[in-house]
């Protein structure tokens, strides 16, 4: 039996020697790697700062928290989503509150925005679904007639870009993740974004408890006494992480045109494959090309996925609606019905294998497997 993973990551010998130098040296936290990763990072997503982090939800809360977001106030999402991005509103001491989304790509639709604003409202964190960026003009628009910050979650969409605007430049903030399955990985580890120097100020000083020197100025440098002006969290990135980070980064670009190639592979697979269905990216956008899934009839999905594990093919649900887990359900009372077009994508959803070093067979053999299973 082929045996396909559902991922590969694309560290290779030269990022694994980058992050064995500095297990080799003295200094294993926030330092220079994270600096010099910071500054490629912020480059590449055309933005002022980037400030690396142990997570995207970190990202995210320590956003709504710069931002002032907190006990009572409102925060728009989408429940197509994994479920840190709500939960990051809760643990800010928010409301989320969801809008449905579009049926076409998954993303938030702007068109429901309004009718769910309230003068609680007072941020919206849109979802780059996939690697399909939302509509960030028509959302900023919205953002600007009430006076509403914008973060946005790019957990799947580094290199994602849509009507000239690339992830991040239309927000206050950008969140992004270097998990074990993203584009470019550390195994753990996130990243924000701004165009706002004294934001990024303080977001610095809040991810490291809130004081306001880091290891590195205080070890490597001449000694002064640090404060502590904030109340933060324990969320730097380390220069073990970052140092795998910097020459994938260096390569995004290509590993992007490979999961493009594929992604085209796969489309021309499908063709003619009865009850499949796949969202489709806005015209004229730039996919990141993070997840290929595909919609299947609802009844035949979680025996599709079975199926698929039985003949050794890794695949994934991304995602079931959050409104509708256990937690959600409970604390908001919501119910099936309340996100249809959510709960449609929900039910039918299934990710395929995506990644630089999937074969075309074995893709070839995740479309055989898909269109006779279906057909059985």
């Amino acid at each position: 039996m082929k045996k396909i993973e559902f991922f590969r990551h694309c560290i290779d010998d030269k990022d694994i020697e980058r992050a064995s130098a500095v297990l080799r040296s003295i200094f294993l936290t926030t330092g220079t790697e994270v600096g010099e990763f910071e500054q490629k990072f912020a480059a590449y997503t055309g933005q002022s700062h980037a400030i690396g982090l142990t997570s995207c939800t970190a990202a995210l809360h320590l956003s709504l928290i710069a931002l002032k977001i907190g006990t009572g106030d409102e925060v728009i999402t989408t429940p197509m989503s994994f479920c840190a991005t709500s939960n990051a509103v809760l643990h800010a001491g928010a409301t989320p509150v969801f809008v449905d989304v579009e049926r076409e790509t998954g993303n938030l639709d702007a068109e429901l925005l309004e009718a769910a604003i309230t003068e609680r409202t007072k941020a919206i964190i849109p979802v780059h679904l996939y690697g399909q960026m939302c509509d960030m003009v028509k959302i900023r628009a919205i953002a600007d007639k009430y006076r509403l910050h914008i973060i946005e979650d790019a957990a799947h969409a580094i290199e994602a870009s849509r009507d000239g605007f690339s992830v991040g430049q239309l927000a206050d903030t950008a969140c992004f993740s270097f998990y074990a399955t993203k584009n470019i990985t550390s195994g753990e580890g996130g990243a924000l974004t701004t165009g706002n120097a004294l934001l990024a100020d303080e977001l610095r000083m809040l991810r490291q408890h809130g004081i306001d020197r880091g290891a590195a100025d205080r070890y490597t440098k001449r000694y002064e006494h640090w404060d502590m002006p904030l109340l933060g969290w324990k969320y730097n990135m380390d220069n073990i992480q970052a140092a795998l980070l910097v020459g994938q980064l260096e390569r995004i670009e290509t590993l992007l045109q490979k999961r493009e190639e594929l992604w085209r592979a796969y489309e021309k697979a499908m063709e003619g494959l009865r009850d499949v269905d796949m969202l489709r990216p806005a015209e004229g956008a730039r996919h990141a090309r993070h997840l290929f899934t595909v919609l299947v009839p609802p009844q035949k999905r979680d025996q599709l996925l079975w199926a698929f594990q039985n003949r050794g093919i890794g695949v994934a649900v991304n995602y079931r609606p959050i409104h509708l887990l256990k937690y959600y359900r409970e604390k908001f009372r919501y119910r099936e019905g309340d996100f249809p077009m959510a709960e449609e994508i929900g039910s039918r959803t299934i990710s395929l294998p995506l990644y630089p070093y999937l074969t075309y067979e074995e893709l070839a053999y995740a479309v055989q497997v898909l269109n006779e299973e279906l057909n059985r």
